[in-house]
């Protein structure tokens, strides 16, 4: 008995098979007597045990022929009437292929127990759903569809299938460069942000994943920012595939890539990761994750996109309950605007966390730059290309210092991406300075900070031994709001600690202490923006302090935020105090000589609204 007679007044035709294929399944027919007749019968492939050969059956034992003759899957990798989980309900799939690297997850999913395409189709969708598949075959012998399962809801026609030596890209040929993610962000097209995509990550995925969820996300963060940055560079952004997406791998080979990627990213921007990092996330937690963030444009004007994400990250992990809180990037802005950084001055942040102030004086500057050489900054100004001066600035003039060892990896990766691969992010304690000596001595610490730390030393006073006194121009700093230092040893080294009768307190607020210090690294003339509490500028107990600051600075204004300014972290009042450092050295000519007599300005905003728009509050 041949084939064309088992099919004979069914809907399953033979077009799709090769006449061998066909020749070798007729060998194996053997005929059963019963009742009615002889009956054929085969030795399933896969089953290894006598078949009925029903006209579908004839289909599926054909298409095993396909999937192991001409596409080499191994039949390790294959089931037939794969049981689909609905409910309580158990439905089978007619040939289901195994991902090569999880044998318990579906890759290729196969219907052939119904001949008409739509019902075929239908089928199809919900086995997909229900097994998570990407790939999904139908036929019936005549007629053939593959399909890449993008969605639920969409399934994306396939040319093909692919072997067992290609992935899905391989056959789908996707090409999606920086101009289609530039053409599709998906925080512009479904109005969120990324901080908000992070959440319905954590929701869905992250919270049960049994990972760090901070370092799991950096990690992909910096991933696809390396991604993104690599395209944008030379004449790559029409050209380049972006590698940072799922384009139809198994969930293994996705994750394989992914850290390939992370890999040359490590290896671009050092001292952000170890070299033997990982990304830990199983492979189907990372395929959701990619999904989610593969159309998502990180890099734009300033950075701000990936700026929020960062710091949602690290107060979710690390900063509440230490009382530092991150400044709001309008009043970053402020600050950065009202000192107005110059391109041959140095400058400072003793309380970096993201490098929010950094970063923003970075932008300041290679905008004055960018204006002088006559050239328009574009969308994605902190992605492209720019004149040699613009690296030269972040390499030699801009410094971040902070304690928390999360937030100056994030600090650094903002800033290494700024300064082409360089910067001065550090990881220190601004007001233990006497311990710098010996942290800067450890071979881990010289690995990463080796190049800045010597940058910094050069900004001493005549090179001096010790690093109390900096030279810099100018210093921006949100320090801790919270927290008592109590340890005699530090308390020692700093005037405002001492009591009305020349002895040591016995403890000291963090920001009081980070007042002086921040002073002292201003040359004459420097000039300083310093976020404090507001009851330093009220308080009557406080009275020592604004003398102190009166006596070393003069006072050019205090801008008083509003209540709202850092919740939900913190309801603490707050104001910004900018200063000049007087000028005692007639060498400095007119820089901020001493006077008695001034004005200051005073500015209270009334309204979050104000300010985040930019206008004066009264």
């Amino acid at each position: 008995m041949n084939l064309a007679e088992i099919l004979k007044d069914s809907s399953y035709k033979l077009s799709q098979f090769t006449v061998a294929e066909i020749e070798q399944l007729e060998e194996t027919i053997t005929l059963k007597p019963t009742k009615t007749g002889e009956v054929p019968y085969t030795i399933c492939l896969v089953r290894q045990k006598p078949i009925k050969l029903t006209p579908e059956e004839v289909i599926r034992q054909l298409y095993l022929r396909v999937l192991t003759g001409r596409l080499d899957y191994p039949l390790s990798r294959i089931q037939v009437e794969y049981g689909v989980n609905f409910g309580r309900e158990v439905k089978r799939a007619d040939i289901v292929v195994m991902d090569k690297s999880r044998s318990n997850t579906v890759y290729i999913l196969v219907e052939v127990k119904k001949p008409k395409l739509k019902d075929g189709k239908d089928q199809l969708r919900s086995y997909c759903n229900g097994t998570g598949a990407p790939i999904a075959v139908w036929t019936n012998g005549e007629q053939i569809s593959y399909y890449h399962r993008k969605d639920p809801n969409y399934f994306e026609d396939l040319s093909d299938l692919p072997n067992v030596n290609q992935t899905l890209a391989d056959i789908l040929q996707i090409k999606f460069t920086l101009e289609d993610l530039i053409a599709k962000d998906k925080l512009v097209k479904e109005n969120k942000s990324l901080k908000e995509l992070i959440e319905e990550m954590e929701d869905e995925v992250l919270a049960n994943a049994g990972v760090d969820v901070f370092e799991e996300l950096f990690k992909l963060i910096f991933t696809k920012l390396y991604d993104e940055w690599y395209s944008g560079q030379g004449n790559r952004r029409k050209t380049r595939s972006l590698e940072f997406r799922n384009t139809g791998q198994t969930e293994s080979d996705l994750k394989t890539k992914i850290q390939d990627l992370f890999d040359k990213a490590k290896q671009k921007w050092e001292g952000v990761f170890s070299s033997d990092a990982k990304i830990t996330l199983t492979p189907s937690h990372l395929a959701v994750c990619i999904s989610s963030l593969e159309n998502v444009k990180l890099f734009n004007s300033n950075l701000d996109v990936v700026d929020e994400a960062f710091e949602y990250l690290i107060n979710q992990s690390s900063k509440g309950d230490k009382g530092q809180y991150f400044t709001p990037r309008y009043v970053i802005d402020m600050c950065v605007k009202m000192l107005n950084p110059q391109e041959e001055e140095y400058m400072i942040d003793t309380a970096a966390g993201s490098s929010g102030f950094p970063v923003h004086t970075i932008f300041h500057v290679w905008r004055q730059i960018l204006v002088d050489e006559g050239i328009e900054a574009s969308h994605l100004f902190s992605l492209e290309e720019k004149p040699p001066r613009c690296k030269e600035y972040v390499e030699a003039k801009v410094f971040a210092i902070d304690f928390d060892e999360k937030a100056v990896r994030v600090a650094r990766t903002l800033n290494l991406i700024a300064g082409d691969g360089e910067t001065n992010v550090l990881h220190l304690n601004t007001l233990d300075y006497e311990m710098w000596e010996e942290v800067t001595k450890q071979e881990d610490w010289q690995d990463i900070y080796s190049a800045g730390f010597k940058r910094l030393k050069r900004l001493r006073p005549n090179r001096s031994s010790d690093y109390r006194e900096f030279q810099f121009d100018i210093l921006m700093a949100n320090p801790p709001f919270a927290g008592d230092i109590k340890e005699p040893r530090m308390i020692s080294r700093y005037d405002l600690a001492k009591k009305p009768d020349g002895k040591w307190q016995t403890k000291v607020g963090r920001d009081i202490l980070f007042i002086e210090r921040n002073l002292d690294f201003l040359k004459p003339g420097g000039r300083m923006a310093i976020v404090l509490p507001q009851g330093r500028f009220n308080n009557s107990s406080d009275k020592n302090i604004r003398d102190f600051i009166a006596e070393r600075c003069r006072i050019l204004a205090v801008v008083g935020l509003h209540g709202n300014t850092f919740k939900p972290h913190t309801g603490t009042k707050t104001s910004v105090l900018f200063v000049q450092k007087w000028n005692d050295d007639p060498k400095l000519g007119a820089l901020c000589p001493r006077r008695d007599d001034y004005n200051i300005f005073l500015q209270r905003c009334k309204s979050l609204a104000r300010i985040i728009r930019g206008r004066k509050s009264t």
